[in-house]
């Protein structure tokens, strides 16, 4: 099969690039990258541009099977200034690439989708079942109280894995603009009968992540914090659940959908959550690299971001049962390999 990887020269992209090559596929990255980097020896076709220019999409779609659309900026930036950047790169680019692949007859889309689309997770009160808590006041986490309550009572709330049907609440401009791409791939399956595969990626990392830059990933933030001599900086109290999914299995997870979607019902694009399944706190993930790069151990700062969210965890069920994947690199294993890499 001949794939094009939008974003394939980045983080995430550059390890489908692998992953699909060693699969025997014949992959055309589209990135606006010209630098020599991960993809070099894999045997793909590199076309310099941007996913925002149509020339250059149609130029890089010529003879391709399937698209797997990982171009995108990423992060939750510095402040609302950054929100054009996000729509022109993340939603214009989304709808120039598929309104090409219409006009192409390219009609097998995978989709880069991430977790935030959902805002928090999933939450339940022992009186009133599963709920929805609405974002947290600025006022309780300056005053230290960061766990979600109860919309009915108050009451404190146990918090659980979310599946794909669970109501999404997109609270910043990164996750509005993931949100949107799903929504453009599923308007473009239904006008020409393509097929989709939306892969809602939880927090995603590995070796090739981005690092000294705010748009990078906490994972990256601590090493780099680490690699200076420094204690990592861990916000809130340490206690935020995440899902943390090694970017290889990350990069098997979009291999086994695109040799999957031509086998889908056409006219829609169906979501799947990628994570470990292995739930663990900010605060674990940066004891682990600390003990890994023999640094300084963290610092709980209490510290908060208005547009996080406190816990968010996948149920990955509806992919291992319906595409067969499984996360294979264990959180204290994969933690491990990636500290120990030199930044």
């Amino acid at each position: 099969m001949r794939v094009l990887v939008t974003g394939g020269a980045g983080f995430i992209g550059s390890a489908i690039v692998t992953e699909l090559s060693e699969r025997g596929h014949d992959v055309v990255v589209l990135d606006t990258s010209a630098l020599p980097g991960a993809i070099d020896g894999t045997g793909a076709l590199r076309c310099v541009g941007d996913v925002r220019d149509p020339d250059a999409v149609r130029n890089a779609l010529t003879g391709v099977d399937a698209v797997c659309h990982q171009a995108a900026m990423v992060g939750l930036g510095k402040d609302f200034a950054d929100a054009p950047a996000y729509v022109s790169s993340n939603d214009v680019g989304t709808a120039v690439l598929l309104a090409a692949m219409a006009e192409c007859g390219v009609r097998d889309l995978v989709l880069a989708g991430s977790m935030v689309v959902y805002g928090e997770g999933r939450y339940e009160c022992p009186a009133h079942g599963v709920v929805r808590p609405g974002p947290r006041a600025a006022a309780d986490l300056e005053a230290g109280r960061f766990e979600p309550r109860c919309p009915c009572c108050g009451g404190e709330l146990s918090p659980g894995l979310v599946g794909e049907d669970a109501p999404l609440d997109p609270r910043n401009v990164y996750a509005t603009t993931k949100l949107a791409q799903e929504h453009l791939g599923a308007a473009w399956a239904r006008a020409t009968g393509g097929r989709g595969v939306a892969l809602r990626y939880h927090n995603v990392y590995g070796p090739g992540m981005p690092r000294d830059t705010p748009y990078a990933g906490v994972a990256s933030f601590f090493r780099s914090s680490l690699a200076r001599g420094e204690a990592p900086r861990v916000y809130e109290d340490g206690a935020q659940r995440r899902d943390f999914v090694h970017v290889t299995d990350v990069a098997r997870a979009n291999a086994v959908a695109l040799e999957a979607v031509r086998g889908r019902a056409a006219g829609a694009v169906t979501a799947f959550n990628v994570g470990s399944g292995d739930v663990r706190t900010v605060g674990e993930m940066a004891q682990v690299l600390a003990s890994t790069c023999d640094g300084p151990a963290p610092v709980v700062t209490g510290e908060f971001r208005l547009g996080d969210v406190r816990h968010v965890t996948a149920d990955s069920a509806r992919l291992r049962g319906e595409l067969g994947w499984a996360a294979e690199v264990g959180f204290v294993e994969g933690m491990a390999a990636f500290g120990a890499v030199a930044v």
